[in-house]
């Protein structure tokens, strides 16, 4: 079952959509794997009787959320308006059919920035809540586009059966990620590293390899924003060379080693912490099977998966297609000879360029600059 086709919506529905997607934020690093969904209910008169944002993952989903708080206040519903930035489900998963509730509700009409394409869902929520007769408008235009954009990983996984993939790094006017033997604390200012653990709280997983645990030691954890759910953190380490204490394989969080899969049955040969899990896939002479950790990243429900390697493995993700997005942070500062972004070959001529796309315009973030860039074009 498809989603209809978006409408052109009055003044208060933009309004009140805006309202549901900054609602939504707040299900960033509480909510995943599911989607960041966020619901406003009201009148057209302007009142607002109740709101709320997916919670935890078999938590209450947004439109559940906004009929408590209404009901709490003693608010009559019959007749309301509910103003959702994703379709409303029709399934019954860990917990009961939005669909349904808002229909027991006496909700009279919804409006949706955009439809889900969870194949239980897809179609069949709107559909629902029609067949009831509720009123659906769905929206069109910047406000579904941004709706999409906060679930980007969620879209791309059901749709796509991988991760969204997002590529950070930190360099200089120059383009260097590090000094010629490898220091990089701290290009950026505090400001960019800052907002850099906003983005890690988004993701599913983290991903480095091997060669940057041993140089950096680094924890790939979120600690510099509050967050509720540590990202998974993925070790890209063919010859299990990861020490058993390196920082990432502590606590919080669970941490993956991804190994030579002629390597995984190693584990009692290592004195690994015992919740790290291993993960074996086909390795060639160029390094792990890439596409292939990607599927079984989506088996694990990951949804954004971000990138933090050193200029070989940004290489092999850029040169085999399979970023998405660039986070860039540029510090007004000058190196010289240093470490690239990533260590692609030559070219034999300019037009073969891994061309790229502002998903946003440039953003200043304390002394330094963040950039945000897709593969696919589009107006920003």
């Amino acid at each position: 079952m498809t989603t209809p086709a978006g409408v052109r919506l009055a003044t208060l529905d933009i309004e009140r959509l805006q309202g549901a997607l900054a609602l939504a934020e707040h299900a960033v690093g509480l909510s995943e794997p599911n989607p960041r969904v966020g619901c406003v209910i009201g009148r057209d008169d302007g009142a607002v009787l109740g709101q709320g944002y997916t919670q935890e993952a078999g938590g209450a989903h947004a439109e559940v959320m906004a009929l408590r708080e209404a009901s709490a206040a003693g608010h009559e519903l019959a007749g309301a308006t509910a103003w959702v930035t994703l379709e409303p489900c029709a399934h019954h998963g860990r917990t009961p059919p939005c669909a349904d509730a808002l229909v027991r509700a006496g909700i009279a009409r919804v409006v949706v920035a955009t439809g889900d394409p969870y194949p239980a869902v897809a179609g069949a929520g709107i559909a629902r809540l029609r067949a009831a007769g509720i009123r659906v408008d769905v929206a069109d235009g910047p406000i579904a586009r941004a709706a999409r954009d906060l679930n980007i990983g969620f879209f791309s996984r059901i749709e796509r059966g991988r991760p969204w993939v997002r590529l950070k790094v930190a360099i200089t006017l120059d383009g260097r990620m590090a000094l010629a033997d490898g220091r990089s604390q701290w290009i950026t200012g505090e400001a960019a590293r800052v907002d850099a653990h906003r983005w890690r709280r988004r993701a599913g997983a983290i991903v480095t390899g091997v060669g940057t645990v041993v140089a950096d030691d680094p924890r790939l954890d979120v600690r510099l924003v509050p967050t509720q759910v540590q990202p998974l953190r993925v070790v890209l380490d063919p010859g299990l060379r990861t020490p058993s204490k390196a920082r990432v394989l502590q606590p919080p969080g669970t941490a993956v080693l991804v190994c030579d899969e002629r390597r995984a049955s190693a584990r009692t040969g290592l004195d690994l912490p015992p919740d790290v899990d291993m993960l074996g896939l086909p390795c060639t002479a160029q390094g792990l099977d890439l596409p292939r950790l990607l599927v079984r990243l989506a088996d694990r429900q990951v949804n954004e998966l971000h990138l933090e390697g050193g200029p070989r493995l940004n290489a092999r993700w850029l040169s085999q297609g399979l970023v998405d997005e660039l986070l860039v942070y540029i510090a007004p500062r000058l190196m010289g000879p240093g470490l690239p972004l990533a260590d692609l070959p030559p070219l034999a001529q300019l037009a073969d360029t891994l061309d790229w796309c502002a998903a946003e315009p440039a953003e200043s973030v304390g002394h330094d600059l963040r950039w945000r860039l897709h593969r696919v074009c589009r107006d920003v």
